[in-house]
């Protein structure tokens, strides 16, 4: 079984900074890309960021140039470090991993895996 877990939400003012840490766990037999989602309050999930396994990045236009996707490949970890943050930047993040899990007998189906997700909220 694959399980996401996250860390590192809280409370912050405007302009500072927080990082969010993604930990994937489980029987995997490949991880082809990870993502950072958000969802505030009564709209749409929408993605924040994604990184493929080969390192190319893609960024929402409203975090470019302030948040920065990364992994640690061998920890199975994904990152996002936000900087500058404003109160507009307030949701629940999730995380997401496009993999293929490993069954015992052989690889498994791709899997789209959600993390429970952590609350961001940045006061003005």
């Amino acid at each position: 079984q694959v399980q996401l877990v996250e860390s590192g939400g809280g409370l912050v003012q405007a302009g500072g900074s927080l990082r969010l840490s993604c930990v994937v766990s489980g029987n995997i037999f490949s991880i082809n890309a990870m993502g950072w989602y958000r969802q505030a309050p009564g709209k749409q999930r929408e993605l924040v960021a994604a990184i493929t396994s080969g390192g190319s990045t893609n960024y929402a236009d409203s975090v470019k140039g302030r948040f920065t996707i990364s992994t640690d490949n061998a920890k199975n970890t994904v990152y996002l470090q936000m900087n500058s943050l404003k109160p507009e930047d307030t949701a629940a993040y999730y995380c997401n991993a496009d993999l293929v899990p490993w069954t015992g007998w052989g690889r498994g189906d791709r899997l789209d895996a959600w993390g429970q997700g952590t609350l961001v909220t940045v006061s003005s």
